[in-house]
């Protein structure tokens, strides 16, 4: 990745992970995730799709487990990761029911928690966790930090994306030094060294 396209996908993630607001910030995440887009191994129509699997879910399960439960949603090429909290491990098998219900999903990783919400503070540390490892990945020159989806729920960081065994074991290795990180758990789909480099080809 080039240095001006990894300043622009640093602004992506870190608009993305603090959350800022205001027409500043949505000026520079429209202007940032369109380089994401451009830079994205998923086709548009898979991007496109993940977008609704995200909303869709988390609109059913919101309605489904009402206050009992907090569960995150995230889809990348149609593979969907849950994270969160429920009170019982039948809200959990609910969830993943619900998800894999509905339209597009290809499979379900179910790493929701039988237990009490976390915490404002566990919340909190989490998305700074998550910043971190953005950062330690972007800051690695071997690594194509955009197109690694990074997930942290109560120190346990969860990384997604369409990867090289290479740069999943790399990204790995890079997320498990950065501080307040507890386990790792890598949730990849890969593909070949060549496919990669024909994708990246096709990108410039």
């Amino acid at each position: 990745m080039n240095n001006s396209l990894r300043v622009a996908v640093a602004g992506a993630l870190i608009v993305s992970t603090l959350g800022l607001s205001g027409c500043g910030a949505l000026i520079a995440a429209g202007a940032a995730v369109g380089a994401l887009a451009v830079t994205d191994r998923r086709t548009i129509g898979a991007q496109t799709e993940d977008q609704g699997i995200e909303m869709k879910g988390s609109t059913e399960l919101r309605e489904a487990l009402g206050s009992a439960g907090r569960v995150s949603v995230t889809s990348y090429n149609r593979k969907v990761l849950l994270t969160g909290q429920v009170a019982t491990e039948q809200d959990k098998q609910n969830a993943e029911r619900i998800i894999a219900g509905i339209s597009n999903v290809r499979s379900v990783h179910n790493e929701v928690q039988v237990l009490g919400a976390a915490s404002l503070t566990t919340q909190a540390a989490d998305t700074t966790v998550t910043a971190r490892v953005k950062t330690a990945l972007l800051q690695a020159p071997d690594l194509p930090a955009d197109q690694v989806k990074v997930v942290t729920e109560a120190g346990t960081v969860f990384l997604m994306g369409l990867v090289t065994r290479r740069e999943a074991d790399r990204a790995a290795e890079v997320t498990s030094r950065v501080s307040g990180v507890q386990r790792v758990v890598t949730v990849f789909e890969f593909i070949q060294e060549e496919e990669a480099a024909r994708i990246h080809g096709t990108q410039k």
